[in-house]
């Protein structure tokens, strides 16, 4: 069976992984979420994120969560844009997540930013999920 997001799968182990106060969680690998995971590691939501190989050959990205005071760093992890419902926005209308405190991923047409690199490389693009 084939999977028809999986931007929002991914999403959705990382919030389910950090509701069991889990150690790290592992996930298929591609370059789309090896790009997400590595934004989330450089704003300081998550600890680290590598690529390794499988038994069966296949690629696994593997994802430490990032804890503070036994309590997640991530508080709100939301898909935005779907493949229903496509989110485009321009340099101007990039989302702003609690105020400048959560981080909008966007992808643009030099790659995978947040949405302050964005608005500083004077870009829009896909607004792939939000932060908090």
């Amino acid at each position: 069976m084939s999977m028809q997001d999986p931007v929002a799968d991914m999403l959705t182990r990382i919030r389910n992984a950090q509701s069991r106060n889990k150690p790290s969680v592992q996930m298929p690998a591609s370059k789309l979420r090896k790009s997400i995971a590595d934004l989330l590691v450089a704003e300081g939501y998550l600890t680290s994120a590598e690529v390794a190989e499988a038994e069966n050959g296949k690629k696994v990205l593997t994802i430490e969560l990032k804890y503070y005071q036994s309590k997640g760093v991530i508080e709100q992890l939301k898909r935005y844009s779907r493949p229903g419902l496509r989110q485009y926005r321009g340099k101007d209308e990039l989302p702003s997540v609690k105020k400048g405190l959560g981080v909008a991923i966007i992808s643009t047409s030099k790659g995978i930013m947040s949405d302050r690199a964005a608005r500083a490389a004077g870009i829009g693009g896909e607004v792939i999920a939000l932060v908090a």
